[in-house]
């Protein structure tokens, strides 16, 4: 991947399609397979950007948010599927971290799945830091 990637607009949301999004991030993706606890049992797979980057397009209304442990990550999942199509990282909690199984197909020209050691957060953070796509 190149040092500045060309992006692209990206669209997605839950199951139910209530929650729609769009996030501009590279065609190419580089995503985050985190084995925490909630990544681990969801099957998130990271693509995190700078707010600026993300648009919520409908959905505000359904979203139900969780927390837990420090409280500082804010995990919106849709009310009606259940589906966490993105949410507020504590990691980058001036960013968004989108699901990239959430995204629509056509504009995803490649995945990478990189593994993120959660039991090691501050190496894995510092290693990663270029994925976050900012």
């Amino acid at each position: 991947m190149s040092a500045s990637p060309e992006r692209v607009v990206h669209r997605g949301g839950c199951h139910c399609r209530r929650v729609r999004f769009e996030v501009d991030a590279p065609a190419e993706i580089e995503a985050l397979d985190c084995n925490c606890s909630i990544c681990r049992m969801t099957g998130f797979l990271h693509l995190i950007v700078p707010a600026a980057r993300f648009r919520l397009l409908s959905g505000e209304a359904v979203l139900t948010e969780y927390t837990f442990n420090t409280g500082a990550a804010k995990h919106r999942f849709c009310s009606v599927c259940g589906v966490k199509a993105f949410y507020i990282p504590r990691s980058h909690p001036d960013g968004v971290d989108v699901n990239v199984r959430c995204l629509d197909v056509g504009t995803v020209e490649s995945l990478r799945i990189v593994p993120f050691d959660d039991n090691d957060r501050d190496a894995a953070t510092a290693a990663f830091a270029h994925l976050t796509n900012e």
